[in-house]
């Protein structure tokens, strides 16, 4: 019988692999122009989304137990530079990076270690709590970059979800 705790890791990695899939599939319909392109002058490009998530993620998740989330070398500033060029393999690579970073360090925990405290930038908490901060701002950001490429895309764009109109004929997937 699995603890509550095992039941809460198996969610987790579920709700971060379906995040991942859900931007996997809208980058898989963009170039290298619309992974640059910027709707407004205040605005980020998806490629400046998926610097930020490579980062965000390569130092929460790197040493996650035992060092600060916020690690030293990372440049938080300068993931929100634009580009001048986007590379679109360089940028694919740093999607898988992040992402590997976090599902290695998910999936390497305990249930017991969800009581454990972990500190992100100087703020104590417990893994538990650092986990669901970090679906949050995953799915926040990869919302962000579904929405920008739907908007870039217009009528080329192949929905990823339930197609307007057809709700009824929706019958889900079952879960693993």
């Amino acid at each position: 019988m699995s603890t509550i705790g095992e039941i809460y890791l198996d969610s987790a990695l579920y709700r971060f692999r379906g995040t991942k899939t859900l931007g996997d599939k809208t980058i898989a319909q963009l170039d290298a122009a619309d992974l640059a392109w910027v709707p407004g002058e205040e605005s980020n490009s998806i490629a400046v989304i998926i610097q930020h998530l490579h980062g965000n993620m390569m130092s929460r998740w790197t040493d996650f137990l035992t060092s600060d989330g916020d690690k030293p070398w990372r440049d938080r500033d300068g993931e929100f530079v634009e580009p001048e060029s986007v590379d679109r393999d360089a940028l694919l690579q740093k999607w898988e990076l992040g992402w590997a970073c976090l599902f290695e360090a998910v999936e390497a925990l305990a249930a017991d270690d969800l009581l454990r405290e972990v500190v992100i930038r100087g703020e104590k908490m417990n893994a538990l709590d650092a986990i669901n901060r970090q679906i949050a701002h995953t799915a926040y950001h990869v919302g962000q970059i579904v929405y920008l490429a739907r908007a870039r895309k217009g009528t080329a764009w192949q929905t990823l979800s339930i197609a307007r109109g057809q709700s009824k004929n929706y019958t889900p997937s079952k879960r693993d």
